[in-house]
């Protein structure tokens, strides 16, 4: 198809009944013929010579029996060869049954035309006799494709300047400076506090639940700065733990201290 100066589109039909082969072939085989067609474009100035002969087709037949489809096989044999592994010989499995199809081409000027009409569908595999090349050449693919490749790249400003980190990048220290700062120990449950008086504890407990009735054992820690196993001991006799229900986890007064509380509010 073609588009006119008027808008009709044009295509070129004169060789739609010409029987065209469907092949599918390995990526090697694909990659070998274009680069055939690719230097003998760049070599040969004439454009009137015959494309160059990349594989050819042969056709067994038992002539005694030629009515059988196992009787007719075919065979391609490649014209040349890119890499010492690479098969020379391929077997073409034909398919009876597909759907109909057609082959069009585009020119260099944009100008469509219909090839022909697909008569013969193949698949190409290696030939038996080069199963032990084409797996050698597969492995050595494999092989390749998993090397990793990596730069080395020169700085010419060896005095390391450009490695220091910029301003702004928190938790990056040049490996010769002095002043790294020490890590900073963490603070565990226990460390560094001071039991208080029970007494005065409860007192300062029972304030924290006039502020809310639910506290979390890690919360009141925070507030009364205490150890957590001397906090678990008081909190046992003057509060309930919740291991269900909306305020689950959490630390409520006992009702006859929270009676007491709200007496003492009242007074």
């Amino acid at each position: 198809m073609s588009l006119e100066d008027d808008g009709r589109i044009v295509l070129e039909t004169g060789r739609a009944d010409r029987s065209v082969w469907l092949m599918k072939c390995p990526p090697v085989v694909s990659r070998s013929w274009q680069s055939a067609a690719t230097s003998a474009a760049a070599t040969s100035s004439d454009a009137n010579l015959p494309p160059p002969i990349v594989s050819k087709v042969v056709l067994s037949l038992d002539p005694l029996h030629p009515e059988e489809p196992s009787s007719l096989q075919f065979k391609m044999e490649m014209a040349q060869n890119d890499s010492s592994n690479t098969p020379k010989s391929y077997s073409l499995n034909m398919f009876k049954d597909f759907v109909p199809m057609c082959v069009f081409s585009e020119s260099n000027q944009g100008k469509f035309s219909l090839e022909g009409k697909v008569e013969h569908k193949f698949d190409m595999e290696p030939h038996s006799e080069n199963f032990g090349e084409y797996g050698k050449m597969c492995r050595e693919r494999t092989n390749k494709a998993m090397i990793k490749t990596r730069q080395v790249q020169v700085i010419d400003n060896d005095h390391g300047g450009l490695m220091r980190p910029m301003p702004g990048m928190v938790g990056l220290v040049p490996s010769g400076s002095k002043d790294k700062k020490k890590a900073t120990p963490t603070k565990g449950s226990d460390v560094k506090r001071t039991r208080r008086d029970r007494r005065e504890l409860e007192n300062i407990i029972f304030k924290l639940f006039e502020r809310q009735p639910n506290w979390a054992l890690k919360q009141l820690v925070q507030e009364t700065d205490q150890p957590e196993q001397f906090l678990k001991e008081i909190l046992n006799d003057l509060c309930v733990y919740n291991k269900r229900g909306p305020n689950q986890g959490t630390h409520e007064l006992k009702p006859e201290y929270k009676k007491s509380t709200e007496e003492t509010d009242t007074a």
